[in-house]
Formats: structure tokens, C-alpha cells, sequence
């Protein structure tokens, strides 16, 4: 098959972001994806609503990151302009109480269809099933669909992904490839996931239930949010909001009761009839069924002594495959500010292949679009620089 100037393997976010970025050449641009459709992660992100970003201003906004290097990244591709952008492409977008913006249409598949649309207008050629398979001298190597296939670009941006939700197609297979070339990799670590807890038979009855108006503590950390209790453990934007901290070993304990001081709950026990049950002192404290199962799961020899610090054992973090996002990936010293592997000149880099990690809430997607803006913006300026092939 004819050369590509431009290959982008992967089509997700970042993928497809800098294949928009390259096609403003009017250079010829090849993405290729391993599965049989794209952006299946983001899709699938979007089924209960795409949070596309958080509306607040930008040094807020990029204290959520672990990594200084991704400041100049935002700075050029923050919350306001992912707004512009999804309002370019026909999705107008609105700030919820939570200041999480979503589009109109709330569902991923109205925005993606009209950027696959953009994209096919400005020329951005698109196969699936082509499956990355490693290096060949200097060339790339696919299995696809009608065969083997070498290709020799002139630029190339990675946007693989990191390693979780494999069957979505991020599945850190390129990770001895680079390794081989020189390029360091942080080791993996899940990122926003849940953690494992071994409930009893008694908790069976409130697997999906939520955990609401309570707070959250991690050693000296505390958080007001809210929980999902599943068979497997506990998940959810609470858990998420502190996972760093219980990754790092620390403990988990509930404040039931965040709005009550403990002087407050033992006068209210002092006036309830002392033949009442416990749960029904529980019930008047303001507990609900699922609290109450909580308390009775982990405290019930003294149930109204952990309402303020109800602790929850946990077995440790839900294996990396299930988390929505990872930690780890390409050392940030071995890429260029452009995003170029240093040990692969005119290979560029982008999305969560890089060692970036951060919270649900729109600030893993804006920052996977920043960085395939900013990987294409440079590859485009180095397609400008190289001489026609002859």
C-alpha cells in the first residue's frame, strides 16, 4: 500500500485528536486501530453520561494532575477550549451543580460520530482491525485484515493507551516494544478503581446500593461523597475521590454521621426508649437501611461507638484490568516538551501511554485530547520541516 506522511495508531481520544491536528497539512494521515470500531473506552465512558470536562479555572483545574508536565499541555487545551471544541463539531455542552460539563446530548455517540465525519471531510483515512505487532528495522508492523503490513511514515504518533479495560483495546502490549528501543516505562498502577472488601452473607441483599450523605477518611484525609457497595467491594466517586491514599496502604473509615458532633449523637441516644432495637435507634439517628447494614457488618458489638469512624477492612485494590484509568507508563524523561520519544526520533507519544495520572471528572478525557493536540501540532510541524518523498 502507498506510504502514509502521517500514521496515528490508535483511534481513541487522543488518537483522534491528532489525526485533527495533522490533517490541517493537507498531509495524507493513516489511523489504524486494533478493534473493529473506534474509541470503544470513550464510548463506553459515555453510556451514563460523557463528562467531557470540569469547568473551573485552569490553575484549579491542573493542580488534579500528578506531573508539572502537563501544565503547558492544558494551558493550550483546557476546559474552556474542550468547550469550544465539542460546540464546533454541532454539541452545544452545560456546566452541572458539580461544575462537570457535559454535552446536551449527554451520550458520547453524537459527538464522536460528528468528528469521525470532520475528520473524513479533511481527508483523515481510518482502518480498523490493524493491530500493532511491533518494529521491523525501522518499520511498523500490523496484522490486519488482508495480511501482514509494513509501513514506513514519515511521522508517527502513538496513542495505544495505558492497560486497563483490555477488551476495550487498551492493553499495554506496546510496552516491551518501546522497551526494546530504549524508551523507560514506569511500571503500572491501577488509578480510580475500587478496592476489595470480603462482606459477609448478611451484606448480599445490598450489592448495588449506594452509600450517600456521609464522609470518607483516609488516615488524615476526609471527604464528603458517596459510594456503591458491589459484590466485589466498594467503587464509586467517594472511593475515587481518595484512592491514592488507600493504594498507598491507609486505612478506610466512614463518618456516618458528618453532620452530627459525637456530644450531638449521645444526647439523641440518651432520650430514645431503652427497649428499643438497634436498629431502630439507627434509624432515628437518620441512617438508612444500607448504613445500617454497614454498621452492623463492622461494628455490631458496639454499634453506636463507630458511627463518627466506622472502619471498613479493605483487601486491597481491584486488579488494574478494571480500573478506569492507570498510573504509570512512558517516563516523562524520555520524551521531548514536544512529546517525541527521544529514542525514536519523529515518533511522538499521547494519552495514557504517558506517566500522568488524575480524578474522574472530566479531567482524564480533556487531558487525553491535550496531549493528542499537542503530539499532532508537533508532528505536523515536523511533516512542514521534512522534504517530499521522491
Amino acid at each position: 500500500m502507498p506510504q502514509p506522511d502521517a500514521l496515528v495508531i490508535g483511534a481513541g481520544p487522543a488518537g483522534l485528536m491528532a489525526a485533527e491536528a495533522l490533517a490541517k497539512t493537507g498531509a495524507q494521515v493513516l489511523v489504524v486501530e486494533a478493534k473493529p470500531t473506534v474509541a470503544r473506552k470513550f464510548l463506553m465512558a459515555g453510556k451514563s453520561g460523557l463528562n467531557v470536562t470540569k469547568d473551573e479555572d485552569w490553575e484549579t483545574f491542573v493542580t488534579r494532575y500528578d506531573t508539572p508536565h502537563l501544565r503547558p499541555i492544558l494551558k493550550d487545551f483546557g476546559p474552556r477550549q474542550v468547550q469550544d471544541w465539542c460546540r464546533a463539531l454541532g454539541q452545544d455542552v452545560y456546566t452541572g451543580s458539580s461544575g462537570r460539563v457535559f454535552p446536551v446530548a449527554m451520550k458520547a455517540s453524537p459527538l464522536l460520530r460528528a468528528w469521525l465525519q470532520r475528520l473524513t471531510s479533511q481527508g483523515v483515512e481510518l482502518r480498523t482491525r490493524w493491530r500493532w505487532t511491533g518494529f521491523d528495522g525501522a518499520a511498523l508492523t500490523f496484522d490486519t485484515p488482508s495480511g501482514p503490513q509494513s509501513l514506513t511514515p514519515k511521522v508517527t504518533i502513538l496513542a495505544l493507551g495505558g492497560a486497563s479495560w483490555q477488551r476495550l483495546g487498551s492493553d499495554g502490549a506496546w510496552v516491551p516494544w518501546l522497551r526494546e528501543k530504549g524508551v523507560r516505562i514506569t511500571p503500572w498502577r491501577p488509578a480510580n478503581m475500587g478496592f476489595r472488601v470480603d462482606w459477609s452473607p448478611h451484606m448480599a441483599p445490598y450489592f448495588g446500593s449506594p452509600v450517600k450523605g456521609i464522609a470518607l477518611i483516609a488516615g488524615p484525609h476526609r471527604e464528603r461523597g458517596e459510594f456503591i457497595i458491589s459484590a466485589k467491594g466498594v467503587e464509586g466517586g467517594g472511593i475515587y475521590g481518595i484512592y491514592k491514599y488507600l493504594r498507598d496502604s491507609l486505612p478506610l473509615a466512614l463518618d456516618l454521621l458528618p453532620d452530627l458532633a459525637q456530644d450531638e449523637i449521645t444526647r439523641r441516644l440518651a432520650r430514645m426508649k431503652p427497649g428499643e432495637s438497634t436498629a431502630n435507634r439507627l434509624r432515628k439517628l437518620g441512617l438508612d437501611k444500607t448504613q445500617i447494614a454497614l454498621v452492623m457488618e463492622f461494628a455490631r458489638t458496639e454499634p453506636f461507638a463507630h458511627l463518627k469512624h466506622l472502619y471498613i477492612p479493605l483487601q486491597g485494590p481491584r486488579p488494574l484490568d478494571e480500573a478506569i484509568s492507570v498510573a504509570g507508563g512512558i517516563a516523562w524523561d524520555s520524551v521531548t516538551p514536544d512529546l517525541e520519544l527521544k529514542a525514536l526520533p519523529n515518533t511522538f507519544v499521547a494519552g495514557e501511554m504517558l506517566d500522568w495520572e488524575a480524578p474522574t471528572g472530566g479531567y482524564l478525557l480533556t487531558a487525553s485530547w491535550a496531549t493528542g493536540r499537542w503530539a499532532g501540532r508537533a508532528a505536523r510541524r515536523r511533516l512542514q520541516e521534512t522534504p517530499p518523498r521522491t
